[in-house]
């Protein structure tokens, strides 16, 4: 009998756009002990008639799915965000298989995440942006379309048999990457003050590929909750004004009360 791993990941689904596919994709989940379905500004509205019949009993799924606005409200809570794509789209992202994404997933404490794109296009830069890594699924490369409940399944199988791939590597004393809210919000302080201090190209498209690029560089590290709150507090002293000071300068190797 097979023993369903604890702590499961949330399986987000990015702008789906059919309801049978969403239904199907239910089915999917709960066959591997998935249950947390979230549904990012799913086209054709929710709840959706069409996903009933080819959840095929997974009702519970469907029942408990959540539906957001945004990706970024979608993996608040998360830790760990894996998006599944067949390509980087030309950007620097550690680039994993299922087991070994499965691996990294059950070694953390925290909430992960498998994101799914768009039937059409798949997840796009945007999305790919918001997750710390990048799962492909091994397959035909003169043929590798699998649909949405295709590509649930494939991670979900690997989620129960999880066991068998090799332990990933880690850092000692590393609690484990932030949720993504406390990332957001370092990334969004940032940009303001770039933003203030004119830091932005504003030739057509130069602002938007060093936005891009100040997501892919605070994203990829995995920086844990001390972290990014320590690096919200240089970037408070970096704008502080000079004599502004609340604090007399900390001891070699200290920092301030409040960094």
């Amino acid at each position: 009998m097979t023993t369903l791993p604890p702590n499961p990941p949330a399986i987000i689904l990015v702008r789906p756009q059919l309801g049978m596919n969403i239904g199907a994709v239910a089915r999917a989940m709960l066959n591997f002990g998935l249950t947390d379905l979230r549904l990012v500004q799913p086209r054709d509205g929710w709840p959706n008639p069409e996903a009933g019949p080819s959840a095929a009993g997974a009702d519970s799924v469907i029942e408990s799915a959540r539906v957001f606005g945004s990706l970024a409200d979608a993996i608040a809570d998360c830790t760990l965000t894996i998006g599944t794509a067949q390509t980087t789209r030309d950007m620097v992202r550690r680039v994993t298989s299922p087991a070994a994404a499965v691996a990294e997933m059950q070694a953390l404490p925290g909430k992960a995440a498998l994101l799914f794109g768009p039937e059409r296009t798949g997840l796009v830069r945007e999305d790919l942006l918001l997750c710390h890594a990048i799962c492909t699924i091994p397959s035909n490369p003169d043929f590798g379309s699998l649909n949405l409940a295709q590509a649930v399944a494939v991670l979900g199988y690997a989620w129960v048999t999880g066991d068998t791939a090799p332990p990933p590597t880690w850092l000692v004393n590393h609690e484990g990457p932030a949720a993504q809210h406390e990332l957001a919000g370092l990334i969004a302080a940032v940009a303001t003050q770039l933003a203030t201090n004119s830091f932005f190209n504003p030739a057509p498209g130069k602002t938007e590929t060093a936005r891009s690029m100040l997501h892919n560089v605070f994203t990829r590290p995995g920086f844990t909750g001390a972290e990014v709150q320590f690096l919200r507090g240089v970037v408070r002293h970096l704008v502080r004004p000079r004599g502004a000071e609340r604090h007399a300068a900390p001891a070699a190797g200290g920092t301030s009360p409040d960094d």
